[in-house]
């Protein structure tokens, strides 16, 4: 893949009119574009190239796009944004329970596919606002909560000593809630965060992601440790539930 200065972006879409469409916008925003139309190939061209960003459709040949999530998410963390059917609650679901970071439904805006992925490589977090008014700023780029450590700077997260493989999205999550500890942050404070706002209105993308967070650390909802359920509310790093 060609060097960039917006970043690289893998588009893996089998109509050729849409992925032109597409990679043109992306490339017209200066990002590096390659494209595939088939799911085992894209495959392996994450694995040989590790883009930034891939931006996925469901529908490919050889395997779908639900496949392709599934294997490389077994060796990559790289930002997926899925291409769904309009309106298939079930599409979106299963793509983020496997990882996907955002998804877009066609027939969608290519002018917001962009937006959505130019804000997936910013991901610098702001700080959240609550009644209007702003949170203190975190204290340190390392954060600790029990066995659980937050490396901001590194991008690590370890627990009891042992790394915690997580998506780049999955990690923000986590980073966000660890950087205000025992505070309840909502879900739409965590959009903001970690998506950037504006634009973004599913909360439960939130939801889906901090699950498979807990899930990689080894809890439940039922009985946390470290990611807690605040009712009516969002989520709280620590503490009590």
């Amino acid at each position: 893949m060609a060097e960039s200065t917006a970043g690289q972006v893998l588009v893996v879409e089998d109509e050729p009119d849409l992925a032109r469409l597409v990679s043109d916008y992306l490339r017209n925003a200066n990002f590096g574009v390659e494209v595939v139309s088939d799911g085992l190939e894209a495959v392996g061209v994450v694995r040989e190239y590790s883009p930034d960003v891939l931006v996925l459709d469901i529908g490919l040949p050889s395997i779908d796009g639900f496949e392709v999530l599934r294997q490389i998410r077994s060796f990559s963390g790289c930002h997926v944004l899925m291409l769904t059917a309009r309106d298939d609650e079930v599409d979106k679901i299963v793509g983020l329970s496997l990882g996907a970071d955002d998804y877009v439904t066609k027939p969608f805006s290519p002018r917001e596919l962009v937006a959505r992925v130019q804000s997936m490589m910013r991901r610098a977090r702001s700080s959240p606002t609550a009644g209007g008014q702003p949170v203190d700023e975190p204290g340190s780029g390392v954060h600790e909560v029990g066995e659980l450590v937050v490396d901001e700077a590194a991008r690590e997260v370890r627990l009891a000593g042992a790394p915690v493989m997580l998506t780049k999205t999955e990690f923000d999550l986590l980073a966000s809630l660890a950087a205000y500890p025992n505070q309840a942050l909502s879900r739409r404070q965590l959009l903001e965060m970690v998506w950037g706002g504006g634009w973004m209105s599913d909360e439960h993308l939130v939801d889906v992601h901090l699950a498979r967070v807990r899930r990689k650390l080894g809890e439940g909802a039922a009985n946390p440790r470290y990611i807690h359920t605040v009712r009516g509310i969002g989520y709280r790093m620590g503490g009590r539930s």
